[in-house]
Formats: C-alpha cells, structure tokens, sequence
C-alpha cells in the first residue's frame, strides 16, 4: 500500500506518521507539507531514515506537484490545514485558499488517478455550537451550522469531498474529530500554551469565565481512530471520534493541568473571550458500533503525557512558543 499523507509535520499528521509506520512497516508513506509556522521537521526525526518513509515540500494548492505525487498513491490521508480559530478571525483568505481551494486540488487529482481511498480529516467544529446546559452532542447527522472562518473553510471542504464521492465517484471517508492535544502540537494551542506558560512560570489566559464545553480527544486515540476507518471504515461514510462521554468546561481542564503542576487558582488570568467562541461535545458511538473503535487515554492520563512530553522537549517548542506569543501580543493590540 502507497499512502500520501498531507500535512504530515503538523501536529495530528506528525503523530499519525510515526503511528501507521510503527504499525504498517511494509507501507510506502509520502508526507507532503509545505512547512508553514505551524510544521516542525523536527517531529519526524525518529522517521527520516526510514526507506519506506519520503519527504516532499510543496502545496496541497500547487497542482503540478499534486498531480506528480497522485498516480503512485493508494491512499491520501488529507491533514493539511489551517486550523487556529483566532488565526482565521485575523485572516480567514488564507483559510479559504488552503481549506477550501488546496482540497479541490487534491480531490481532483486523486478522482483522475482512480486511488482506492480519499480520507478527510475535518473537525467537530464544522457543527457549530451546542448550549453549555444541553445534553445534545454532535454526530454524523448533526447539520453544519459553523460559526468562525475556519469552521466555515472546514465546513466547505467536507462538502467538496462528499461531492467528488457522489458524482465522480471517488471512494472517500472523512472524520470529524474534537479538540486534539498530545505530544508536538504547536503552543499556540490551549493545552500546550498552558502547560508551556506554567513551565515558564507564567499565568493561564482564559477565554472569558472558562465555561465553554469541549471534549478532548489525545491525538494518539485519533490517529488509532483514523487507522481503523483505513482499514475498516465503509466508503462513503462520515465517522465523528471523540474523547470523553461528555464535554468538560474550559476552566475544569485549566484546573486538572494546574493540578498535575501542584498548582492553585491564582494561576489563572482571565481575559477577554473570542468571538464565535462555541461550544464541542461528540457522540462516537458510530465508529465504536461500527468498527470496534474506542479512546484508551482517560483526559487524566493524557494530560499527565502532554505535560511529561513538554516538560522533557523544551528545544521542541521554545521558538514556536516565542512565535506564538508574539501572534497573541499582535491580537490583543488589534482588538483594542
């Protein structure tokens, strides 16, 4: 089996690399990125010797390196993506480009060369907001109502998929997962600017009060999720995965990481909250009935790996966490 993985030095596509290799060693694997701010290179280094491993720089909107990497894949797994919600309310253009128009490019490519799978990574987010009192959650019948750029570029990018499957007859299978944390993802980040500001010694921000729901899935169990619908998923289908039986408040996750710290309350800064600021919780009981899938990591035990990742790989994120900082700095200052 061939894969093109796209986005492969981000966060979850890094992950999923060293995952599917470890578990697939015959595999012949082709990460594509174009090794925005949010790539590291540095998260593939345990994978760069192997011969069954390539690197490829360049643009999911690049259609000529596209249609050069299509005809010897089997399977894309498409992670590349803009994904920071503050990011797109600053400049949502870049989110449609990439999102939107970057998915077309891979979608046409990939119907002309015939491959077995297209498999799409989108978010829980496309879904909209879910009220911090109810005990609806979203699922694959759940309608798109999304609320920021970036939601909406995800939105349109599940559409297209589901287009080429219907009327080109692409075999697709997309995903929709909720928030991700684990070891490389970028400090701009909820859970690791946390834990990377208590590293350093600084307060928490938190949005508004920290009463926003979200379900947390570790990035380990996606990737795992994702595997299975490879191998397992029914084509044409839709799979939400996510973490926990129920979303936990913003200002309860702040406190478990505070805790594991050995930290009290003071630790925390609130400040003022985003727009479009919603509201996660995900059934997966879908892809559990269907394909056996289930998360392994309670949030207790991945947060205490995140934290332990962090605290062991500081060379990992020290500048993006300077980058990052700067970009929050440069926000504020907008919005005043």
């Amino acid at each position: 089996m061939n894969l093109l993985v796209t986005g492969g030095l981000g966060f979850i596509g890094s992950n999923f690399i060293r995952l599917w290799l470890s578990r697939h060693p015959d595999c012949r694997l082709v990460n594509l990125d174009n090794l925005t701010y949010a790539a590291n290179p540095d998260s593939l280094k345990d994978v760069q010797s192997n011969p069954n491993y390539r690197f490829v720089k360049g643009d999911i909107c690049d259609d000529k390196i596209v249609q050069q990497l299509m005809p010897s894949t089997d399977f894309v797994v498409h992670f590349a993506a803009e994904s920071h919600v503050d990011r797109s309310i600053n400049d949502p253009y870049l989110f449609v480009k990439t999102n939107v128009l970057g998915t077309y490019i891979l979608l046409k490519s990939a119907s002309k060369n015939q491959i077995k799978r297209f498999h799409h990574v989108s978010t829980d987010e496309v879904f909209g907001s879910i009220g911090t009192e109810s005990k609806n959650q979203f699922s694959e019948s759940t309608p798109y109502d999304p609320s920021s750029p970036y939601s909406a570029s995800k939105a349109a990018s599940d559409h297209f998929v589901r287009s080429f499957g219907k009327t080109f007859g692409l075999p697709i299978t997309i995903t929709n997962c909720s928030n991700n944390y684990g070891p490389y993802q970028h400090p701009e980040k909820f859970i690791p600017r946390m834990i990377t500001n208590l590293i350093d010694g600084h307060k928490i921000p938190v949005y508004g009060q920290g009463l926003n729901l979200r379900d947390w899935l570790y990035v380990e169990d996606h990737c795992l999720a994702i595997e299975t619908v490879l191998l397992k998923g029914k084509v044409g289908e839709t799979y939400c995965v996510g973490g926990l039986k129920g979303g936990t408040r913003n200002i309860d996750l702040v406190k478990q990481v505070l805790s594991i710290f050995g930290l009290d309350d003071s630790w925390i800064e609130y400040v003022a909250d985003r727009p479009a600021h919603d509201n996660y919780s995900v059934d997966w009981s879908k892809i559990k009935t269907e394909l056996g899938w289930e998360p392994k990591f309670t949030l207790e035990s991945g947060l205490k790996a995140t934290v332990d990742w962090y605290r062991s790989n500081e060379t990992w994120w020290r500048l993006a966490k300077k980058e990052a900082e700067e970009f929050y700095t440069k926000l504020k200052a907008l919005s005043v």
